[in-house]
């Protein structure tokens, strides 16, 4: 018991929180990137612009479709194939946002859809324009009831972080891996103490979407 208390030092858990402000700040720009990516994206397909919604279909669905993991790989070691090098946490970002990104855009076209059509019959009675439309009526309602599915996909999002230590981006897990590299002793302390902080990342994050969900219920 006490070779397992003594897994958790100060120097220990000072560097296991640096390794989650990394999977923090890979997620958030992530997130941000794919958010705004996904939902361009997203508008695109539900839009059924001639060739080019097809086109953008075509790649979301493969993008949807493909390991993280290999969308990694690729990045980081197959870029520079094409004279294209990025570091470990470019890299990782560019992975992330890339599939994330395909994953978001089959949520807003998805949402945009579950808006009654009787909303867009509205405002183009009215004289909008169709990205009148789509931008001032549509696209508010759509984000309200897209709030739970795009919390869960940032969940997703802060958890697939782990699968970068591929590539030794020194976020959590990899931390965590430093630390029972060391003493093999300290590999069960470690799951869990990664296991406790991912899970109180994203319990927080999960209680944030509910309460934006049921205050865009409220004002709906």
């Amino acid at each position: 018991m006490q070779e397992f208390l003594n897994a958790y030092t100060s120097i220990n858990l000072i560097f296991l929180l640096k390794g989650l402000w990394i999977t923090i700040e890979v997620s958030l720009i992530s997130g941000a990137l794919s958010f705004v990516i996904g939902s361009f994206l997203g508008v695109i397909r539900y839009a059924k612009f001639p060739v080019i919604s097809m086109v953008v279909g075509f790649i979301v669905d493969i993008l949807r479709n493909l390991p993280l993991l290999l969308i990694i790989f690729f990045t980081y070691f197959g870029l520079p194939n094409f004279g294209i090098r990025l570091n470990i946490m470019t890299s990782a970002i560019a992975a992330l946002t890339v599939f994330e990104a395909a994953m978001i855009a089959e949520i807003v076209r998805s949402g945009i859809i579950s808006v009654p059509i009787g909303q867009t019959e509205g405002a183009r009675a009215n004289g909008l324009t169709g990205a009148q439309t789509m931008w001032h009526i549509i696209l508010p309602q759509a984000y309200k009831r897209m709030i739970p599915p795009l919390v869960s996909q940032l969940i997703s999002l802060i958890k697939d972080t782990s699968l970068a230590t591929i590539i030794v981006l020194p976020e959590l897990t990899y931390h965590a891996q430093i630390i029972y590299g060391q003493n093999n002793s300290y590999m069960i302390p470690m799951f869990l103490a990664i296991a406790v902080m991912y899970f109180i990342v994203n319990y927080c994050l999960s209680l944030v979407g509910t309460w934006f969900g049921r205050r865009g219920n409220k004002t709906a």
